[in-house]
């Protein structure tokens, strides 16, 4: 029975090689959503109009 071939880590394409890695998933994700919240925080506070006091 013959076996199957052998893959060498230069035959899966880094896209793929990327994608599988569950952590850098994680990591990616988290940094992701923590620079667009605090990019979208800061920039509510440096436009919002200054407060009329009574």
């Amino acid at each position: 029975m013959p076996e199957p071939p052998v893959q060498d880590d230069k035959a899966i394409p880094l896209g793929q090689r990327l994608f599988d890695n569950v952590f850098l998933l994680l990591i990616a994700g988290i940094l992701v959503m923590a620079a667009i919240y605090t990019g979208w925080g800061l920039w509510e506070i440096l436009t919002l109009p200054p407060a009329t006091l009574p």
